[in-house]
């Protein structure tokens, strides 16, 4: 596949039917485990899209891909990055599912993805103050018809950084300012569309032209 990042976007509303044949038995017990049908379509369509793209990319059965963890990088424990281990040679990835959206990321390097709703009233203020200095003042600066937009989209930066790292949110908001550049990282702002805003962030190693491109949802593989 070429370098960079790219990401997929799948509807996962109320209509859709994922296709779960291909899902493994921890899989269809976590399905399962949730009580709200929207959760069960989220999780079922995040998935069940994981494993048909990169079955299509390393040229294996969906049903026939596994999936690990790598050791994480703070405490060194089974619970860092997810990675594809059989075949052992894919691609890494990263997803993510809010509201009525998929997003799904394959990249050649470390890559997260993060998709968010924008919500129409603005962020809590308690909330905010947990952000690092420089992302509070964008924040609070922004117009208040504005606000809840730019939080969305500094969030999405920022929980699409700390997938990529395989640390998530149990890093410190405020350790990292996603406003602006990453060193060590590209960080690229997605528009997906029915009030959802999202972003990708892919170790710069990895940066090609292609980083951040953004296929509809159902699109064929380029």
């Amino acid at each position: 596949m070429p370098a960079g990042a790219r990401v997929w976007a799948f509807d996962a509303g109320p209509g859709a039917e994922p296709d779960l044949s291909a899902l493994d038995d921890a899989e269809r017990r976590r399905h399962a485990s949730f009580l709200r049908r929207a959760d069960r379509i989220r999780y079922g369509v995040a998935h069940a899209e994981l494993r048909r793209l990169l079955g299509e990319l390393t040229g294996t059965a969906p049903a026939a891909l596994r999936f690990g963890r790598r050791a994480c990088p703070r405490c060194g424990g089974p619970h860092g990055r997810p990675v594809l281990e059989r075949p052992a040679d894919g691609p890494e990835f990263s997803l993510s599912h809010g509201g009525g959206l998929v997003l799904v990321a394959v990249a050649t390097g470390r890559v997260g993805v993060d998709v968010e709703p924008v919500r129409a009233a603005p962020p809590e203020r308690s909330l905010v103050e947990r952000l690092h200095p420089a992302e509070r003042a964008v924040v609070l600066t922004a117009p208040e018809a504005l606000r809840s937009a730019a939080f969305t989209r500094l969030w999405t930066r920022k929980e699409a950084y700390l997938k990529g790292l395989g640390v998530g949110l149990g890093r410190a908001l405020d350790a990292d300012d996603v406003s602006t550049a990453v060193p060590g990282w590209h960080l690229v702002d997605l528009a997906p569309g029915n009030g959802h805003a999202g972003a990708v962030a892919v170790e710069s190693a990895s940066v090609a032209d292609t980083a951040g491109e953004l296929h509809e949802p159902g699109a064929a593989l380029p």
